[in-house]
């Protein structure tokens, strides 16, 4: 598992078409936190991975939560006094409120208004909106449409199903030399909403796909979940395993433009917190740093005390922040392709770092060794510019005492890990340094 297996541009290109062309297929499908939605979105990801789809009943008691009665819809429309179809579910699943219980009646306009949803600082723009856990009914228009409307009589149809069920998941596992994890978790609960978060979907998926093909030091759980509901019921449903997660990543909008924001995890001092930090840093690319707030995405769950995972969350343009967030304006035109890709490499390179952050024993602590008759260092003495594989080199004999990782001696030396690495490998060769098992979950990052 190499760091320096990078991704050629051509490559990046295509792997970014290849993510919005999912993006894509996915765009129409009408999902939320239950029903076929979900289900048929997890099939279309199994042409890509092994995704194993967990179905749990509906009042399954998870934690202080239930499981929800399962919500399908087939069809839904508002028509006006002379029958034509002003609103039309089939056009936007946007349009219907997320969860709305079956109605068919014929209202007035005064009757129908509290039932309408708008945005007035965005008329063009039709909003995403839920009632999940209070029955309700609604339609969702631009502020534009809805100011046309006239006094009438509205007939309002929808052809839905609340009814007992059971919530579905995917959970792809992909198993590597340690019985460690990562944990990469994604929402799979949003209707036709690019960058929250099909884009996340995306990621995950070929980031999966990817690291099938390649030998891996960390086993890998990928989870496509509902949000909140779908991270409370797997923890509940895993609690006695979850002590193996040693890092995490919640991926969410990904597919803007905007610069890289890193949320860290609760314990803020976490490796994942350290790597991410660090690939950004090095990189030179504008980004952000935050600390853990409980508010946000699955990772306040994941973060929640009686668990503390060990688990942040990468974004680009963070949820909230950007004006199409929940609207039809996060569309096919709002995420882009080469986004897609940069935001693929990003998580890469932080899984590279993941793998390759070992520690090492110095084989000969007492003084420096003389590298120069091993071959490793230059032959000439005296000059003033100290090459920086050879500085490299003694930043990690200095530092591999058994007690820090390459990471570590990167953050104290001020040099990119890639360097850092690299240098180990001479060193290794030569018999100057040992790799060190890894330490127990929790061992030098708090509780598990």
């Amino acid at each position: 598992f190499l760091m320096d297996d990078k991704i050629a541009a051509a490559d990046s290109l295509a792997l970014g078409q290849d993510m919005y062309q999912l993006v894509s297929e996915l765009y129409p499908i009408c999902r939320s936190i239950t029903g076929n939605g979900v289900r048929t979105t997890l099939e279309r990801l199994r042409r890509y991975l092994p995704l194993n789809m967990q179905e749990v009943l509906t009042g399954t008691q998870v934690f202080d939560w239930t499981v929800p009665k399962e919500w399908n819809i087939r069809d839904a429309y508002v028509k006006n006094s002379r029958g034509e179809k002003i609103i039309d579910f089939h056009r936007s699943n946007l349009h219907v409120l997320n969860y709305s219980v079956p109605v068919s009646r014929k209202l007035s306009l005064e009757e129908l208004k509290p039932h309408l949803f708008s945005l007035p600082d965005h008329e063009e723009w039709t909003p995403y909106r839920t009632s999940y856990y209070k029955e309700n009914w609604g339609f969702c228009l631009s502020h534009k449409q809805l100011e046309t409307l006239e006094p009438g009589d509205y007939e309002v149809m929808i052809d839905a199903t609340l009814e007992d069920g059971s919530l579905t998941y995917g959970e792809c596992f992909v198993r590597g030399e340690s019985s460690e994890e990562v944990l990469i978790s994604c929402h799979s609960c949003h209707p036709s909403l690019c960058n929250d978060n099909l884009s996340g979907i995306a990621l995950a998926t070929f980031l999966a796909k990817r690291l099938l093909d390649r030998p891996r030091r960390y086993s890998y759980r990928f989870l496509f979940i509902p949000g909140s509901i779908g991270s409370i019921t797997w923890l509940a449903r895993n609690e006695t395993g979850v002590n193996r997660v040693a890092h995490g990543l919640v991926v969410a909008c990904v597919g803007d433009g905007g610069k890289f924001t890193y949320k860290k995890s609760r314990r803020g001092d976490a490796e994942i917190d350290q790597v991410v930090a660090h690939i950004l840093r090095h990189r030179g690319v504008p980004h952000e740093i935050r600390e853990f707030t409980p508010y946000g995405y699955d990772e306040r769950q994941y973060c929640s005390p009686g668990f503390n995972l060990p688990v942040g969350s990468l974004t680009r343009t963070p949820h909230g922040e950007f004006p199409q967030y929940h609207t039809s304006a996060d569309n096919l035109d709002f995420v882009r392709p080469e986004y897609l890709a940069e935001s693929f490499e990003m998580y890469w390179k932080v899984i590279c770092v993941l793998e390759e952050n070992r520690r090492y024993l110095n084989q000969n602590p007492k003084c420096e060794p003389q590298l120069g008759r091993r071959g490793i260092y230059r032959s000439m003495g005296g000059q003033v510019n100290q090459p920086l594989n050879e500085f490299a080199m003694l930043w990690v004999l200095n530092m591999s005492d058994g007690a820090h990782t390459l990471l570590d001696i990167a953050e104290r030396s001020g040099l990119p890990f890639q360097t850092v690495l690299d240098a180990t490998v001479p060193l290794v060769d030569k018999g100057l340094l040992k790799s060190l098992p890894a330490p127990l979950p929790g061992a030098f990052g708090g509780t598990p």
